[in-house]
């Protein structure tokens, strides 16, 4: 395993060996369909917090107190998305092999696959909550079944009907929609109905997978592909605490950050902070 890097995330700078939460970056963007940007994701993110405090006071508590490690990015070869998905892979794989949760950073949204197959073949149970303005269900987009238009329609293949809760859809082709009907348990246009979802997922494993184009593009421009109508930060924020603090998320990831749509720096900031607050209750969870 590699060392702890120096440039880490904002306080999470715990040894490897120490670590409840093991932080690290896939900045991969080779099938990105409109605007490409977001290999950049990781990196900005990283730098950028060291603008925010480790305290948070929504949920008074501070990353200094929690046992993150954050092992950089990943070197992810660009032109081969299958090879890229595989060192994904491998990296969850270990992570989870040492009894800690993987927490990756992206990069377009096709690495949450990567990091799924490593989840589902430790948890076969495994249930899928995910925040994103796109349905990411379509079977191919031009031809390419990898690609992050498709993700969510791999991961539905990995897990099967009923384990998949979407929340925040406001966009896709009407195949994608039909497709939900039938076989994903789809939340459209904001985070209606995640309380009972919770509820039913008590005691089950839970990847977690947060697009931030969930975010209306008022407060984060900064994506590849923005779409009207989303979520507010503090709508965010509550929503992905709560389901860092009560479902057992066994895995997570934040994807879609392009910093160059954004010269202000605020879409860096707000996925800074939106981190901070599910790694902070990731770390109050796991430690209860």
């Amino acid at each position: 395993m590699s060392n702890t890097q120096i440039d880490a995330y904002m306080a999470c700078d715990a040894a490897y060996e120490d670590a409840d939460i093991v932080m690290f970056g896939a900045p991969y963007d080779g099938t990105t369909s409109f605007r490409p940007g977001t290999r950049f994701g990781p990196a900005f993110i990283r730098r950028e917090s060291f603008g925010l405090e480790t305290y948070s006071p929504y949920q008074r508590a501070d990353l200094t107190d929690a046992r993150v490690c954050d092992l950089g990015d990943l070197e992810l070869g660009f032109g081969d998305s299958e090879r890229a998905l595989s060192d994904i892979t491998k990296r969850v794989t270990d992570i989870l092999s040492h009894g800690k949760l993987p927490f990756m950073t992206g990069g377009e949204h096709l690495v949450t696959l990567g990091a799924m197959r490593a989840a589902v073949a430790a948890y076969p149970t495994l249930h899928i909550v995910h925040f994103d303005a796109h349905a990411d269900l379509r079977d191919d987009y031009l031809g390419v079944k990898l690609s992050h238009a498709c993700v969510l329609r791999r991961c539905h293949e990995l897990t099967g009907d009923g384990r998949l809760h979407q929340f925040g859809i406001r966009s896709g082709d009407r195949e994608e929609f039909i497709f939900a009907d039938k076989h994903t348990d789809m939340h459209p246009f904001g985070f209606d109905g995640l309380e009972k979802t919770m509820l039913s997922l008590k005691g089950l494993p839970v990847y977690f997978t947060v697009d931030l184009d969930v975010l209306d593009p008022s407060v984060f421009p900064g994506t590849g592909t923005p779409e009207p109508g989303g979520v507010s930060f503090d709508e965010l924020r509550r929503a992905v605490t709560a389901v860092c603090g009560e479902c057992d998320v066994v895995a997570c990831d934040v994807c879609e950050l392009s910093p160059h749509y954004d010269a202000s720096g605020a879409s860096t900031a707000v996925a800074c902070k939106t981190i901070r607050e599910m790694l902070l209750a990731l770390s109050i969870r796991r430690n209860r």
